[in-house]
């Protein structure tokens, strides 16, 4: 488990789409902040590389990953990047599900936002 994230987010910080892919379970279901929801491998690639290659000077920044009972896990995150010429940064937690060949079935994204 905790393997499989440090691959997931090692692939994100680098923008290796293929890497991350081979993180993910083929029928991989994403939950966003917003209640988006992205249902497989290829639909949840795409929106990640859509969404941060754009962004100028990204960084990940995981400041643990927890076993939860069930076999899931939490991690614990920070998302920065520099947005309307200041640098901004987003807390946030992940809940991750599993699928039987320990590759990430479900994403659930909850992210703390600075007063506007």
């Amino acid at each position: 488990m905790s393997e499989v994230l440090e691959r997931y987010f090692a692939a994100m910080r680098a923008h290796d789409w293929p890497a991350l892919a081979e993180t993910l379970a083929e029928d991989v279901h994403r939950t966003g902040p917003y209640l988006d929801h992205i249902h497989g491998r290829q639909a949840y690639v795409d929106f990640l590389a859509r969404v941060i290659s754009p962004l100028r000077n990204y960084a990940l920044d995981v400041a643990r990953i927890r076993a939860i009972q069930g076999g899931g896990a939490i991690a614990e995150l920070s998302e920065s990047m520099d947005r309307d010429g200041a640098r901004r940064t987003y807390p946030e937690v992940l809940l991750f599900a599993f699928d039987a060949q320990g590759r990430i079935a479900r994403v659930e994204v909850f992210i703390q936002s600075p007063p506007a």
